[in-house]
């Protein structure tokens, strides 16, 4: 075997893959700030934003996996040089997201009620409560922002919805900072103050880049002068039919980690702290393997229209090889600073708090451990599902994601994650298995449909 018919893609892979990571970073990078300002404040205060985004995780996996449908459709058009389909797609992904986003947002400000059912403890429940109302709203147009940033991506226009993601992070933090404390004459809000933040800069995303394509020569004649409510049924069809399943997978993944939030809040406060700790730290490395995913999906996308399943396959393994690469670069992070990292989200010079900030990031400690063996198993199993996703195939995929997070990862994480056996690690030795069984499934899947469609063509 040739290495170097891989690693020869690597520079490609990474420009198309770069701007993404930095914008799906850029998602995380609010809560990272969130989390460590929110911190500050005490335990309490932190597990009520991790219970408060534990619906968010949920609903936004919907809306995050719904819309990426979008990226294949318009990559296979943009290749085959189609740009009335690529008019139709934009246009019917726009609407949907739109729609789904207003349902998203109804849907968690009517589900508060059940935190009060899930026993969790009381005061985190009435801090989170308020702050979920400001913060579901911002769902709308986070949903808006992942329909265009879509139709971006698959344009192979990938830096744009970077751009607007670091944008919103900047508003972000200095709002964070003038609300949360109370800086300059603003009040001070507490958590509140990190929802109108959070709320905010989405708004804000959203308006930019809409505006930044509709100059681009590339994007303007797709996105200028549509009729937003005449509507192409075939697409909306094809797009509800990828997107709808593109979704459940998203959220098989997301919901097991976000059952490690509520299986952590069954043990108290401060487990539930420290699984936040280490869920934000994970889930920004997701976002590099993440980025990757997109890459594989656009250049899948592209060979699908081509119809040349040959390139496909080697294109995709090239960005597998590089999603191990850097796992296994982020997998030794964890287990060198794994003690170090949890400190950022405390404020150990906090006497009346010191106890529980000791005891939160002794556990997040012990958590990014298990953290740092997961990081190959997660980049493999979410560049393939996009490899797959580009290639259309979701039917399957979507069954095995289901098979891998449920059926192994979730009884081993409650099994597993009681006080009597390991707790808060053994929760998290659940999403490893979940994580593994994934991986190894989606490569078999994608291997043996390469093989079956070069074996087709011949």
């Amino acid at each position: 075997m040739n290495i170097s018919q891989y690693t020869s893609e690597f520079k490609y892979n990474w420009k198309l893959a770069a701007p993404v990571m930095l914008g799906m970073l850029g998602h995380t990078f609010v809560s990272f700030i969130d989390n460590i300002m929110v911190g500050q404040m005490g335990t309490a205060e932190l597990a009520a934003v991790s219970l408060g985004n534990s619906f968010m995780f949920i609903a936004m996996s919907i809306g995050i996996g719904f819309s990426t449908a979008i990226t294949p459709l318009i990559a296979e058009a943009d290749s085959s040089d189609n740009l009335k389909q690529a008019r139709a797609t934009y246009k019917s992904g726009l609407f949907l997201c739109t729609t789904l986003g207003i349902i998203l947002f109804s849907g968690v400000y009517f589900s508060k009620p059940l935190m009060y059912l899930m026993k969790q403890p009381k005061e985190v429940v009435e801090l989170a409560i308020p702050y979920l109302d400001l913060v579901a709203f911002s769902l709308i147009p986070l949903v808006i922002f992942q329909a265009i940033k879509q139709f971006s991506d698959g344009m192979s226009m990938t830096k744009y919805p970077m751009y607007a993601a670091l944008i919103a992070n900047v508003i972000n933090i200095v709002l964070n900072y003038l609300l949360i404390f109370g800086k300059f004459g603003f009040p001070e809000m507490g958590i509140i103050g990190a929802a109108y933040g959070t709320l905010i800069s989405r708004i804000i995303m959203v308006i930019y880049l809409w505006l930044l394509l509709r100059y681009k020569e590339r994007s303007a004649q797709i996105v200028r002068n549509i009729k937003f409510f005449v509507l192409d049924v075939l697409t909306i069809k094809k797009i509800v039919n990828l997107g709808s399943l593109s979704a459940m997978q998203m959220l098989f993944e997301v919901a097991i980690f976000t059952a490690a939030v509520w299986l952590s809040g069954l043990l108290g406060k401060n487990p539930q702290a420290a699984n936040q700790i280490a869920l934000n730290l994970s889930s920004m490395t997701f976002m590099v393997a993440t980025g990757l995913s997109v890459a594989a999906m656009i250049r899948v996308g592209n060979q699908k229209g081509l119809q040349n399943y040959k390139e496909l396959r080697r294109i995709a393994f090239s960005i597998f090889l590089l999603g191990v690469l850097l796992a296994m670069f982020f997998a030794l992070l964890f287990f060198v600073f794994h003690k170090s990292l949890p400190m950022i989200y405390v404020d150990l010079n906090d006497t009346a708090n010191y106890i529980d900030n000791m005891e939160v990031v002794s556990i997040a400690s012990k958590l990014l451990l298990a953290a740092a063996f997961f990081q190959i198993s997660d980049s493999i199993q979410v560049v393939f599902l996009g490899a797959l996703r580009g290639l259309q195939d979701v039917k399957i995929p979507t069954i095995l994601t289901f098979i891998s997070y449920w059926v192994i990862g979730f009884p081993v994480s409650y099994y597993l994650g009681s006080e009597e056996m390991y707790g808060s690690f053994g929760i998290w030795l659940g999403l490893l298995a979940g994580l593994t069984t994934a991986s190894i499934l989606l490569f078999i899947r994608f291997n043996s449909l390469t093989l079956k469609l070069i074996k087709e063509k011949k």
